[in-house]
């Protein structure tokens, strides 16, 4: 039987296991990105490893999230973040130079290869023909130090694509048809594949915006095949060389297959506050528009930027609509102006802001009190804006710039003629802002400049012989990282000082929660939180899991998990339980203390059950969907006292 081609990437690059679904597997690493948001923790964590230099074929550390630098400390990390690459190895990006994942696919990505980034968009590279996977920093730091990946091999989905897009539907609305069939945990436990006659109709830039997007449907990556459509997307970044074919066997076969006929797709939009929230454009036109951006990682191509171009060069913005353009890449800013399309954008009334990440995680760009603001963003997580409440909807570029044309919610399609877009042969090319790695005798030398805002990582005790704990918080279907580890100015700059970050865990669930957990944790007593379906959806950030460690938290059971999140919770020995009984969910409440007698000897034993007391309530079973590594961790406290060890 033939393989698909995330079968023949990882098959190449498998450590351990086999391509039996559902089997643990560990694979080699090739690449690696971090950003500035999740770099600074990565790069404490890959010290405390203590080796001298990076052990893969290529790592970049991005600076694209934390830009604003209102006092020390954002620019205070983007120094540690420049003298860590010198000193062990690593390509560096200055900030300007754009959006990681943008370009990362302009100048790095390779057909073939194996990319694992501490952000959960890293599928971005997918569109290129790579297996790339999204982790916390601790998993990119051990792929660093030479250490493969562990997963649980997931199944394959293919998405067989059939028929070309119509006018004014574009790759977005793709993922949007998949996120509204699929829901944002249909993924879970899946690599999405593209193949079919409809894969040549896409760029490769269409591609990396549906592979972008496979993370919140809960997907474990997505992939395109690599064909001629990507050596001609390699051959204008002058990287020809760096191409190699993949494509699918003519007999390979996949888990289950989605039909998608690309000719019947309509503008799409995700409506607030959830990405698979979607409806037609058509069903909510002439709502009025106060605010749209144009940007992310998803949306921010010179592709995207050239059509928005063209619809400003006929039309300018409405007097009662505020545009917004975050380019993806300086390459981008630069291949507009010379392709003489950046002043059509200033022109049409755009507002132009650097590269970068900016609004999609909350730094800056907050739209005004009971607006509408369209968003080519990933996420329209209730107040991830920085207005609460807020009504975000995610939409096309193109969606996106008739709305602002118009003022209020617009169907492309009544704009008229389609502007014909291409991109050109040959990109012009500058990586003034990339800084390579230094040579090993000079990167000895180098001092790590840290700030006063860098802490080291504390030391956490391994798992006690039994377990007592109180329910904390108890929290309901789809809670996000968002909910549990807020972004935005005025907490991100914090990455880099658990201690101070931790005040603001479950924040804007409940503003007392830190000082309890630190309370209950003073007692000795374990924190626990309860939750419901898909817990921990959304970004990679580690701490998420890392603050709440910090904090006392010591056991988390829920209904199911995202995946990134449950990893993350096993690296920095938090114990995620499944609830057996999913009706368990309605007996449990905050302020139940519970007990877990004998859970070191359930773990080292191999236990798939786990027992739970709660006085007055009848047992209560969990399920321990954990690999033999999974319990090691644990058991030890967390992933770095493991490989000390």
């Amino acid at each position: 039987m033939g393989l698909t081609v995330a079968e023949k990437i990882i098959e190449r690059h498998l450590v351990s296991g086999s391509l039996k679904r559902g089997e643990p597997i560990a694979i080699r690493i090739d690449q690696t990105l971090t950003q500035d948001a999740t770099g600074t923790m990565a790069y404490l964590e890959f010290e405390a490893i203590g080796i001298d230099r990076v052990r893969t074929e290529l790592s970049v550390s991005y600076v694209d999230h934390n830009l604003l630098q209102t006092d020390f400390r954002n620019a205070d990390d983007h120094r540690f973040l420049q003298t860590v690459a010198a000193r062990y190895g690593l390509w560096f990006s200055r900030p300007g130079n754009g959006i990681c994942h943008q370009v990362h696919l302009e100048r790095f990505a390779r057909p073939g290869r194996t990319l694992l980034g501490s952000d959960s968009h890293t599928p971005t590279a997918g569109g290129c023909g790579m297996i790339a996977i999204g982790a916390g920093g601790l998993d990119v730091a051990m792929a660093m130090a030479g250490e493969p990946f562990h997963l649980i091999m997931p199944k394959i989905l293919g998405v067989h694509l059939t028929g070309k897009l119509p006018p004014w539907v574009s790759a977005r609305d793709v993922a949007l048809w998949l996120l509204r069939k699929l829901t944002v945990k249909g993924g879970l436990g899946k690599i999405l594949e593209y193949f079919g006659p409809g894969v040549k109709e896409l760029s490769v830039p269409d591609r990396a915006t549906i592979a972008n997007l496979g993370t919140e449907m809960g997907a474990t990556t997505s992939v395109f095949p690599a064909d001629e459509v990507t050596r001609a997307w390699l051959y204008a970044q002058g990287r020809e060389g760096d191409f190699e074919e993949i494509l699918p066997d003519e007999d390979a076969r996949y888990d289950e297959v989605i039909e998608l006929d690309l000719s019947s797709l309509e503008p799409l939009a995700a409506c607030p506050s959830s990405p698979d929230n979607v409806k037609p454009v058509a069903e909510i036109a002439g709502k009025p528009v106060a605010q749209v951006i144009i940007g992310s990682c998803a949306n921010s191509s010179l592709r995207d930027l050239l059509v928005v171009a063209e619809v400003l060069g006929r039309h300018p913005v409405h007097r009662d609509t505020c545009l917004e353009i975050n380019p993806g890449s300086l390459q981008v800013v630069e291949n507009l102006e010379a392709l003489g399309k950046f002043q059509s954008l200033v022109h049409g009334g755009a507002r132009i802001h650097q590269s970068g990440c900016l609004g999609c995680i909350g730094m800056g760009q907050a739209p005004p009190t009971e607006a509408i603001s369209l968003r080519t963003f990933t996420r329209n997580f209730p107040g991830r804006s920085g207005t609460r409440p807020d009504y975000v909807y995610l939409v096309s570029p193109e969606t996106a710039v008739a709305s602002a044309v118009r003022g209020v919610i617009t169907d492309p399609r009544e704009l008229g003629d389609y502007p014909e877009i291409s991109l050109p042969e040959k990109f012009i090319l500058n990586d003034t802002l990339l800084v390579p790695p230094l040579p090993d005798e000079e990167a000895l030398k180098v001092e790590i400049l840290r700030g006063p805002n860098i802490v080291p990582l504390p030391k956490f005790d391994p798992l006690p012989e039994d377990l007592e704990g109180e329910i904390l918080l108890k929290v309901g279907d789809n809670i996000t990282t968002d909910h549990i580890m807020p972004a935005g100015a005025k907490i991100l700059p914090l990455r880099s000082n658990l201690p101070a970050i931790s005040e603001y865990v479950f924040s804007a669930i409940d503003p007392e929660f830190s000082k309890k957990a630190l309370a209950l944790k003073e007692k000795g007593t374990a924190v626990v939180i309860l939750g419901g379906e898909n817990y921990g959806q959304g970004s990679s950030r580690e701490h998420a899991a890392l603050a709440p460690r910090y904090l006392g938290v010591r056991l988390k059971i829920a209904k199911s998990f995202a995946r990134i999140h449950k990893a993350n919770l096993i690296n920095f020995g938090i114990l995620p339980v499944v609830l057996e009984n999913p009706e368990d969910y309605d007996r449990l409440a905050a302020g139940d203390r519970i007990r877990v007698p004998d859970i070191r000897k359930a773990l080292s034993e191999g236990a798939e059950r786990l027992r739970i007391e709660v006085p007055g309530k009848e047992e209560i079973w969990g399920r321990l969907e954990l690999t033999e590594r999974d319990r090691e961790i644990i058991l030890s406290g967390c992933l770095l006292n493991m490989v000390k060890k």
